[in-house]
């Protein structure tokens, strides 16, 4: 196989080359050129930011025949030996594999040896946190003294996984993440010199999937021109990744905005039926409102990290309210936690777009108006107590002023939005008359009853999607919701759902929505009563019988109900 991937083609063969870390390859180069390096280092931060490219070319630089000069020239056997792998005196290690105790004592017995065709040996051991407690315990004291001619570099993405022992004992350098635009000036050169045409806002796409890290971004850069035809494109990025257009983050941000439901959860299936990862769609959903935020806020400063500055992103950030993006962030960002433990991430994410829809925040206009209007309702209540307080001064009658006070027309009070009230008397009714079998007929039918639902109508269907029936009569139906919100959803498109219902377990149904915290308190309730119900028939079915007894009847016609005890043996 000829072909190589682009990362490992491209693999910085210079400190030059490495891309976002001049704080650490300065540092380094300045101790090899003045001969004061360490005997171990660790290299620790994010995948793909240069970790492993920079001990190799750490230990190439050291050996290099030009030594001690700041880059290797990689002309020489020892550079292009390292280069290639066949110097077996840089020896390159995979802790995740190799973690046991016995091949860090193979090492610490091998160190005593010379180096072969180089002046340093070199061990780097890519993963360190991987090893076990008794392999780091013995690599300790070869690490705290190993020989003039070895050099130790540990490399890893979790460093607090490391004991302290061993960390003490080596020069830390951190890597961070790279920054877009260095990784896109990177990707730019690559593409330049490998004569393949790429566009700007693909490039661009790339730089944002990866993450900040380098090897990421040839990865994808590589998979999508594998994707492509003559040239990358944005959409061949966006099949590639799985990330959605800013376009259509546009058109999801207005439609949210603008309260439009159906909209909203028509584009989240769009997204979904067209293969998008609906935790990437948040990820992205999250960083554009930020961009937007941001924008809103400073527009001269180059801070966007998703998005690209255009006519409709301007103007979606003059249409959009601050305080609205921060509870949309906030929302989305509660959505991208609970994703993480579900097998069913479209459900949150469906359910989100509905509260976004449904609690739009209030605009500063509103907000003032609201403001205002207490303040004078204020004022006129001090002015009223005051005229009050000079009345009894003037010893006029309470009464009087009382009677003033109750002639004034009477203010309306601010309406609030009341919550959902849960109708316990229909409950209990339905509960009186409930049948297992009536319950067992909706639930054998409700799979079905939902893929109707969805095709017929998709904001009832994202309604009910997380309700379970939990009792039925005759003639209606107990649905349990996890969340209040949609018990009052659930209601505006009642008739859809008891009319699609109705026809498939083929009789009139009614549905009741209760919140599952009051279902479980009135199914309690309910038992309960059940219960008490059969202990009551069971003392008067006793009374009875002993009423009846032939021995109490005959005690009772001599000494009468008056003297007559009855004790059980």
């Amino acid at each position: 196989m000829s072909y190589q991937a682009l990362y490992r083609v491209w693999r910085p063969k210079s400190f030059i080359d490495v891309v976002g870390q001049s704080h650490i390859t300065r540092t380094l180069q300045n101790a090899i050129l003045q001969e004061k390096f360490s005997h171990a280092y660790l290299f620790s931060g994010p995948r793909g930011t240069g970790k492993t490219s920079a001990a190799k070319l750490f230990a190439k630089t050291i050996n290099c025949r030009q030594a001690p000069v700041a880059e290797p020239c990689n002309q020489c056997d020892a550079c292009l030996g390292i280069q290639d792998g066949s110097i077996s005196d840089v020896i390159e290690i995979d802790a995740a594999s190799n973690n046991g105790v016995e091949q860090i004592r193979d090492i610490r017995d091998k160190v005593k040896y010379a180096p072969s065709a180089v002046k340093y040996k070199v061990y780097i051991i890519d993963e360190v946190h991987m090893l076990s407690i008794g392999a780091f315990n013995a690599l300790l004291k070869t690490l705290e003294e190993p020989p003039k001619h070895v050099i130790f570099i540990l490399a890893t993405t979790e460093p607090h996984k490391i004991p302290l022992t061993i960390i003490s004992r080596c020069q830390r350098f951190d890597f961070k993440r790279i920054t877009q635009h260095d990784i896109i000036g990177r990707m730019e050169t690559i593409v330049e010199k490998e004569h393949i045409s790429v566009t700007k806002d693909a490039l661009h796409a790339v730089a944002l999937a990866a993450e900040g890290g380098m090897r990421d971004a040839l990865s994808l850069l590589d998979q999508a021109i594998s994707y492509s035809e003559e040239q990358v494109e944005l959409e061949d990025v966006l099949a590639v990744t799985g990330s959605v257009s800013q376009e259509k983050l546009t058109e999801m941000m207005q439609a949210l905005y603008n309260k439009d439901a159906h909209q909203g959860l028509q584009l989240v299936d769009d997204f979904i039926q067209s293969g998008k990862d609906p935790g990437r769609f948040v990820y992205d959903a999250i960083y554009f409102l930020r961009d937007v935020l941001l924008y809103q806020s400073a527009p001269e400063l180059d801070v966007l990290e998703r998005a690209m500055v255009s006519d409709s992103f301007q103007q979606l950030a003059s249409t959009l309210d601050s305080i609205w993006i921060q509870e949309a962030i906030s929302a989305l960002n509660n959505c991208q936690q609970e994703m993480k433990w579900t097998n069913s991430p479209k459900v949150f994410l469906e359910i989100t777009v509905l509260k976004l829809t449904e609690n739009k925040a209030q605009s500063p206009e509103v907000v003032n108006t609201m403001t205002s209007e207490s303040v004078n309702v204020l004022t006129q209540q001090v002015e009223r107590l005051a005229k009050e307080l000079a009345d009894l001064k003037q010893n006029k009658p309470v009464q009087e002023a009382q009677e003033n006070r109750q002639s004034e027309p009477k203010r309306k009070q601010p309406s609030t939005k009341s919550r959902f009230k849960v109708p316990y008397e229909r409950i209990r009714q339905v509960l009186e008359h409930a049948s297992k079998t009536d319950l067992k007929q909706i639930q054998s039918q409700w799979a079905t009853f939902m893929q109707q639902l969805k095709k017929q109508n998709a904001p009832a269907h994202a309604t009910v999607q997380d309700s379970k029936p939990s009792a039925a009569s005759s003639d209606a139906l107990i649905l349990a919701f996890k969340y209040e919100i949609h018990c009052s959803l659930a209601l505006d498109h009642q008739q859809t759902i008891e009319s699609l219902l109705s026809s498939i377990v083929g009789k009139q149904v009614t549905i009741i929505p209760i919140p599952e915290a009051n279902w479980l308190e009135v199914r309690q309730e309910y038992v309960q009563k059940q219960r008490q119900q059969q202990s009551e028939d069971s003392d008067e079915q006793e009374q009875v019988e002993e009423e009846k007894d032939p021995l109490v009847e005959e005690a009772r016609k001599l000494v009468g109900d008056d003297l007559l005890e009855i004790h059980e043996d």
